[in-house]
């Protein structure tokens, strides 16, 4: 397959594919004869890979010691549940940085009267925050 259709297959964009060759996501694909990628059904299931583990907000360096554990049938599924569960934290940090971000918004636009008076607390919150 040529770029344009395992990034049709893929749901990825030629430049996102590129790029994750270009980082080492992806091994360096075999070129044909007119030195275009010819990329292979391994290929593209290793971008699907990615491709699933970016909707589910791995960060590239997650994504990366996830396929070298895919990749290893020797690993322990131990060493996936592990990273797993660290992604499981991360996300509940950022699940409670977003509900207390949430909370002091609701907060501000309670304050505030949305007329055409020129005194705005959620402004004059923001101006005086430390």
């Amino acid at each position: 397959m040529n770029i344009s259709e395992v990034a049709k297959a893929s749901g990825l964009s030629p430049r996102m594919i590129r790029h994750y060759e270009q980082i080492g996501l992806l091994p360096e694909v075999a070129r044909n004869t007119s030195g275009y990628r010819d990329y292979t059904d391994t290929e593209l299931h290793s971008l699907r890979f990615i491709q699933h583990a970016r909707s589910l907000g791995f960060s590239m360096e997650q994504i990366a010691q996830l396929l070298a554990l895919w990749q290893d049938r020797q690993r322990s599924s131990g060493e996936v549940k592990q990273l797993v569960q660290g992604h499981l934290h991360e996300l509940e940090h950022k699940i409670e940085d977003l509900q207390a971000m949430h909370a002091t918004l609701a907060q501000l636009a309670d304050c505030c009267h949305g007329d055409n008076r020129p005194e705005c607390p959620i402004l004059d919150t923001l101006a005086n925050a430390r």
